[in-house]
């Protein structure tokens, strides 16, 4: 049975917070919980086809464990115990590769005012002019919005990871603040106050068989 003790209230609330965003897109989405020395590190699937993380401090048993988001919000909303019970664990459900530690060279940081008037403005457009399905279309979420350069690098943001930081309010729109920009030769990550947004710069290639 999988076990999650938040080192402190701060951590636990900052859990619940990741936990309640990302339930509030799919209730039965993944979780993975991943143990990193005194930290755990959350990550989960948006449907901007990105990843989200964040950490908080704490232990997770075993170390890397996959869960319902329902499961885990109602044990860290509701359950008073400093041990969370976070469901049944589902690591088949999860199918995304999950991005290197290590290699990430810094680009460029850019102010939150920035991405949050984009986030904005892709809202009007995908109101304005939906997809099939009433949602945002494929050809807007892929609108690259953004270049930044730094380090020897050009990277390319597109509204699929301004809309997954938007959503998942990891980056207050304060004056002042910023968020970096990090790049590997296959990755793409927003960091921001809350938490962070992954993406892989470019699509695999299907294996030939």
């Amino acid at each position: 049975m999988a076990r999650l003790i938040p080192a402190g209230r701060e951590d636990r609330e900052d859990a619940t917070a990741f936990t309640g965003r990302v339930a509030r897109w799919d209730s039965a989405g993944p979780i993975r919980l991943r143990a990193d020395g005194e930290l755990v590190r959350m990550w989960a699937t948006t449907p901007f086809d990105t990843l989200v993380t964040r950490a908080v401090r704490g232990t997770v048993q075993p170390s890397d464990v996959t869960v319902h988001a329902g499961n885990l919000l109602a044990a860290l909303a509701v359950a008073r115990d400093d041990e969370v019970d976070p469901g049944p664990a589902i690591d088949a459900a999860w199918r995304s590769q999950l991005p290197p530690p290590q290699g990430w060279v810094t680009v460029d940081a850019v102010p939150a005012t920035v991405l949050a008037g984009l986030a904005e403005e892709g809202a009007t457009g995908a109101r304005d002019r939906p997809g099939p399905s009433g949602a945002a279309s494929t050809a807007l979420l892929d609108t690259e919005v953004l270049t930044v350069s730094g380090a020897g690098m050009r990277v390319v943001i597109n509204l699929r990871m301004v809309f997954a930081l938007s959503g998942m309010g990891f980056a207050p729109a304060l004056p002042g603040e910023e968020v970096r920009v990090s790049a590997t030769d296959a990755w793409v990550r927003i960091d921001a106050r809350y938490g962070a947004v992954v993406r892989r710069r470019h699509a695999l290639l299907p294996l030939l068989v």
